[in-house]
């Protein structure tokens, strides 16, 4: 193996078993890095058969994406405790509805170029990775980055911060959609109240548009208003 996971009360003499069974078997080293998580815990308790608190990855994706899920999960280094519940999990979700808007409304460049590591964004978000898997320091580049994509609107920056992203299996999907999805509504019927609001301000009838509005805030969706038009994300 090239990396050797387990948990951190794995103590002596728990890997040197390992090495003398496997290495007695084969040729060669067993592993080259060993690397140790933080317990994973539930409501502060650590996860356990016994205690009633188990549960799997496919139970929670009935409930949350898979994105949201790996983004909480990598905001924390692996050799911390992670302590897993339905709100931090919902928290989780609006940092990185941040990084997708920061994302949208951006195109992206007629020719992607390869990510150049010497950019000094890309070293930063490199060194963190490359510090004992820093996670959390890495997306810290990322919200950097956001931020100046924010002011700058640029396709360039727009490309880095979704390659950097996809480093961590993060930021592929088209950023409307995703702003857009789980509503739980039908698209083309807000579409419709949108239109209607927007009739309702052309004619002068600005309490009806007004009162589209927070009929639709009240189901989860909110509307932005532009030059360009009206659209709207998931609240």
């Amino acid at each position: 193996f090239d990396i050797h996971g387990g948990g951190m009360d794995l103590q002596f003499p728990h890997h040197e078993n390992e090495i003398a069974q496997s290495e007695g078997a084969t040729p060669g080293p067993f592993v080259n890095y060993w690397v140790h998580n933080g317990f994973l815990n539930v409501d502060n308790e650590k996860m356990s058969k016994s205690v009633g608190n188990f549960f799997t990855i496919r139970d929670v994706l009935k409930r949350y994406d898979g994105e949201t899920l790996r983004f909480f999960m990598i905001r924390t280094h692996y050799r911390s405790p992670f302590n897993f519940s339905d709100t931090n999990l919902d928290d989780a979700g609006n940092p990185l509805r941040r990084l997708y808007t920061a994302l949208d409304g951006i195109g992206r460049e007629s020719a992607e170029q390869t990510l150049d590591w010497s950019e000094p964004r890309a070293a930063a978000f490199r060194a963190a990775m490359n510090d004992d898997f820093n996670t959390p320091g890495a997306v810290a580049v990322l919200f950097e980055l956001a931020g100046e994509l924010n002011r700058s609107r640029s396709p360039r920056d727009a490309t880095l911060l979704r390659s950097l992203g996809a480093t961590l299996g993060l930021l592929q999907q088209q950023p409307r959609a995703y702003l857009q999805g789980g509503s739980g509504l039908d698209p083309t019927e807000i579409e419709r109240a949108i239109d209607r609001r927007r009739v309702a301000k052309q004619s002068g009838d600005f309490a009806t548009g007004d009162k589209i509005r927070k009929e639709l805030a009240a189901q989860g969706v909110v509307l932005q208003d532009s030059p360009q038009g009206t659209t709207w994300v998931k609240g």
